[in-house]
């Protein structure tokens, strides 16, 4: 009994899909970009955090020793370095490591060929390179290494970090501004197609009111149309996304250059994250449809 009036609710739900062909139609279509908008501002704050976190990788901060500070000092201050949170690795360049790396630099033909015979007139100080594990965190770790004894001065791109991390900031909360909005708006769009069925059927349902069937029984057929309408739209929107995505990304790939280079070598593989792409896209479908027919049939189905 149970199986032969679940197969009806849901033949009806998807029957009034069909009546109401225009409606379902362009709700669909709406749904199709809200989805796909959704979608690409999910996608661009991935890839920026991948992009913020290549950065990092080849972000270095160079901590200048005091010439006065013994082996012993040296140490106490590499112990004290690996103590911060921020410290992803760190590297000791020596005072004859920096001059001899220098003068590869600059060639044979510099004026500091040979100097490095003169080890006591080394001008070049000792120095720690080291990479940080989180840009918004930079400007802390600076400060903390410039108040440790022994640190003559700290070199850091500081400027360059504030501006990643306010970028990194904006596209965030304009991304999860833009995704909430569409979120309403989706569910809005469900449930005026519902809504419309709703008025075209108000006779039938004032008989199966009349006849003793119950809210439940009367609402299903609209929540199957609602989920139905969101799978489809999902579904489709995921294609989009997916195709639209393989041709970026190869456009980025032929074109790049200076910092769209840097862009695609740090971009999220599309195949990587499909599958969570795609299971979010079904959910977020199906709760569209869900919130879309229940809510707004509660309010405009007098039951």
């Amino acid at each position: 009994m149970f199986k032969n009036s679940f197969g009806y609710l849901v033949k009806e739900g998807l029957r009034n899909i069909r009546a109401n062909r225009q409606m379902s139609v362009a709700s669909i279509g709406v749904l199709i970009a809200c989805m796909v908008l959704i979608g690409g501002a999910l996608l661009l704050s991935l890839n920026i955090n991948s992009l913020m976190g290549y950065v990092e990788s080849f972000n270095e901060v160079v901590v200048w020793i005091d010439d006065d500070l013994g082996s012993t000092g040296i140490e106490v201050l590499k112990e004290q370095i690996d103590a911060l949170p921020n410290i992803a690795s760190k590297q000791y360049i020596s005072k004859e490591d920096a001059l001899k790396e220098l003068s590869d630099t600059l060639g044979s033909q510099s004026f500091l060929e040979g100097f490095e015979q003169y080890a006591d007139e080394n001008p070049l100080p000792a120095s720690f390179r080291l990479k940080v594990n989180s840009l918004e965190n930079l400007p802390e770790t600076v400060k903390t290494l410039e108040g440790l004894s022994g640190v003559e001065s700290v070199e850091s791109s500081n400027e360059v970090a504030t501006t990643l991390v306010g970028i990194k900031t904006a596209i965030h909360v304009a991304g999860l501004t833009i995704v909430a909005i569409l979120m309403v708006v989706s569910i809005i769009i469900i449930a005026n197609t519902v809504r419309v069925t709703i008025f075209t059927r108000r006779r039938e349902i004032n008989i199966m009111k009349y006849v003793g069937a119950t809210n439940a029984f009367i609402r299903f057929p609209f929540l199957v149309e609602g989920m139905v309408i969101g799978l489809i739209s999902a579904l489709i929107a995921f294609g989009l996304l997916w195709v639209g995505t393989h041709f970026l990304y190869q456009w980025v790939g032929q074109s790049a250059s200076g910092w769209l280079q840097l862009a695609y070598q740090s971009l999220i593989p599309f195949v990587s994250i499909a599958p969570q792409m795609l299971l979010g896209f079904v959910a977020a479908g199906v709760l569209f449809g869900m919130v879309g027919s229940f809510i707004f049939v509660g309010k405009y189905l007098k039951v």
